[in-house]
């Protein structure tokens, strides 16, 4: 008879390495061993060194496994890489991308899928991937994970849970449970159990005023990047009517 074990992974994890995380690598390490999650995979925003990094660290642990991946920004909206060393080109189409992945031998799975304000795949583009995260643990009221959950299901898409978490107190807050037949399974069981869909999402939601702070943090950001755009386009188009009056006094001359 074959030995079942029940492993724990976040696969969602942010680190230093991405524009918004800021935890180091070892740090981010030993709060996971300590909370007792089995597995781990590091994927900041289109950066992959701080992965890499965490799996040469993960060496000196001997109860966390660590998988390396990225946070894609496709043309699309995000997308995880799992069990990817090496930078993924941002900025193709998601399905384009999720084959990419494949034929680097990892995993792709859409997090937070549906939410434009968190560059979220939208619903008539996703056709191909591992899997979708269908428990995010930044929500307020729960719709986008449900929504999630029903297209999923409906679609015969695997779900995960990840925390999406940018600080270590949030890491594990949502996670993902594999079952793998294998009494002590390594990096290549797992990624094989997440490419085969043996996943339970479980967890709960990070604590409701991080989530608030995250998302006016969000919404200002984004607010100055069209205020920005809006001013600098009449500077644009100002600049190119002084260029032209310019050549035409030339001319005269």
């Amino acid at each position: 008879m074959k030995t079942m074990t029940n492993l724990t992974i976040d696969p969602h994890v942010h680190s230093e390495g991405s524009f918004d995380g800021k935890e180091p690598i070892e740090l981010i390490l030993e709060h996971a061993n300590e909370i007792d999650l089995d597995a781990i995979c590091i994927t900041d925003h289109d950066n992959h060194h701080k992965a890499v990094e965490a799996v040469e660290m993960a060496e000196n642990y001997d109860d966390i496994i660590v998988i390396p991946g990225v946070e894609v920004s496709t043309k699309d909206g995000h997308l995880l890489a799992l069990d990817v060393d090496e930078r993924i080109t941002p900025g193709k189409p998601v399905n384009e991308t999720v084959e990419i992945i494949h034929e680097k031998g990892g995993a792709a799975v859409i997090p937070h899928p549906f939410q434009k304000s968190r560059h979220g795949v939208s619903k008539r583009k996703i056709e191909k991937g591992d899997g979708l995260e269908t428990l995010n643990a930044w929500f307020i009221t729960g719709y986008q994970n449900r929504r999630a959950k029903k297209f999923a299901n409906k679609n015969d898409f695997p779900e995960f849970a990840g925390s999406d978490a940018h600080s270590i107190g949030l890491i594990g807050r949502a996670y993902s449970e594999l079952k793998i037949e294998k009494e002590n399974p390594g990096k290549e069981d797992i990624i094989k159990a997440i490419k085969h869909g043996d996943t339970e999402v479980r967890g709960r939601r990070a604590p409701l005023p991080k989530i608030i702070y995250h998302y006016v943090k969000a919404t200002v950001r984004k607010t100055l990047y069209y205020t920005k755009k809006t001013i600098m386009l009449p500077l644009k188009e100002l600049k190119l009517v002084k260029n032209l009056l310019q050549k035409l006094k030339n001319r005269k001359k």
